[in-house]
């Protein structure tokens, strides 16, 4: 295994719903809650919550790229989302709720819009992709208790991404049989 290490992070909505798809794989060494792409430093998740900050709630993925590549995050990431909505995710409204890729390198820049574009001329979705791919910023890890939510209220996030609609979504537009 190498020592080489890279990040990704994705905006895809609450971020209690974005990491357990990415947490426990083979190449994955940790997968954080926080906040990314505003002007606020080091914001409150209720600061956040106003949408006021500009910032996303996001992941940040830690890899080894020998294990988990890149295009395969990302091949894990969008059918987590509805990427033809600007307003938010599912019943999480606002522009903290929105959907992006942040890179950190051109090669990330490159494979995110060219995984971007595939789906948008894919004919999965009535509706134009509209997810943003943003160059990195500062990423502020949100408060311990958003960290790894689905291991400390199973419960809670099982009805989170069912009666959000998140479930519901996936189901309908990202199961191979609907494609």
């Amino acid at each position: 295994m190498s020592k080489h290490r890279e990040k990704a992070v994705f905006a895809g909505g609450c971020f209690w719903c974005m990491v357990k798809p990415f947490d426990e794989l083979p190449g994955i060494d940790n997968v954080v809650s926080g906040y990314t792409g505003g002007h606020k430093v080091n914001p409150s998740y209720e600061e956040v919550q106003t949408g006021e900050t500009g910032h996303y709630e996001a992941v940040e993925i830690t890899y080894d790229p020998e294990l988990f590549s890149y295009k395969e995050l990302l091949d894990l990431y969008w059918p987590q989302i509805d990427p033809t909505d600007d307003g938010g995710q599912f019943f999480d409204r606002g522009p903290q709720y929105r959907t992006a890729v942040f890179y950190f390198s051109e090669d990330q820049r490159e494979a995110a819009l060219a995984s971007r574009d595939a789906i948008d001329q894919s004919g999965r979705f009535s509706k134009p992709v509209v997810t943003k791919i943003l160059p990195a910023q500062t990423f502020y890890p949100a408060e311990d208790k958003h960290q790894k939510f689905y291991r400390k209220n199973p419960e809670k996030y099982r009805r989170e991404r069912t009666e959000s609609g998140r479930e519901s979504f996936i189901q309908n537009h990202w199961n191979e049989e609907s494609s």
